[in-house]
């Protein structure tokens, strides 16, 4: 989860901070904290974070203006605001705000707001944590294609065109994802993902977007099988869930 924190003073949102980490830990939550020392430059990054907190009283833009700008972009964000006294919260709950937070923020308090922001924030997706180079990034596993092995790497390609070389083998990977389902290893080394293939012809897996991998002969009609329980299985998921 990406959680932006505006406030013009440094200690203060280092306090929101060492709260959101704390609470990250504990859940096992991989958070992306992204700091703003004003509304202006909160609101010149853009879209992209289902939570803010935003302080009320800052230098230039204020937090009542910053957040009046961010509905009029981003309607669904949860917004938390920042304040030293709730006397001032009536013009914040205007811009429909999610909760507010007293300064100094104290460790359980944000703790129950963040608790609550996660149940009603959507379900984010899943990420593997995968090697690149000397750094490692998180990729959602729903943009990972297919999977391919050379040497001592796997080329793995994302729904974006791009391909992800991470020295990794295909029994890590497979170790990493977890027992997704999704993953379906068709021949040695090379993984496809269920979601994306739209075909069998010649011994050969078809993927939406013209990939073309060769199914190992053995396993073509045990390959074919698992494909379509994969679907199977999620469509009657999604039928328990309506």
């Amino acid at each position: 989860m990406r959680i932006a924190i505006v406030d013009d003073e440094p200690a203060c949102i280092e306090d929101i901070s060492r709260c959101c980490r704390a609470f990250g830990e504990r859940r096992g939550l991989e958070l992306e904290l992204i700091p703003f020392q004003s509304g202006e430059a909160f609101l010149r990054a853009g879209r992209g974070f289902p939570l803010v907190f935003l302080d009320i009283y800052m230098q230039g833009m204020d937090g009542i203006a910053a957040a009046q700008a961010l509905r009029a972009r981003d309607a669904k964000c949860l917004l938390v605001f920042l304040t030293s006294s709730p006397d001032f919260m009536p013009d914040a709950f205007s811009c429909h705000a999610f909760d507010y937070l007293v300064k100094p923020v104290s460790d359980a308090r944000a703790a129950r707001v963040l608790e609550d922001a996660l149940r009603a924030l959507p379900p984010s997706p899943r990420c593997l944590v995968l090697p690149n180079g000397r750094q490692k990034v998180s990729v959602p596993v729903e943009t990972i294609v297919s999977v391919l092995s050379d040497a001592h790497y796997l080329e793995i390609s994302l729904t974006d065109g791009s391909i992800l070389r991470s020295r990794l083998t295909v029994s890590g990977f497979l170790e990493l994802a977890a027992g997704d389902s999704r993953f379906i290893q068709i021949n040695k080394g090379i993984l496809v993902n269920a979601e994306f293939v739209s075909d069998f012809e010649n011994n050969c897996c078809l993927l939406e977007g013209g990939g073309r991998f060769p199914v190992r002969v053995r396993d073509a009609r045990k390959v074919e099988q698992a494909v379509r329980d994969y679907h199977f299985a999620r469509m009657r998921s999604k039928q328990r869930n309506k």
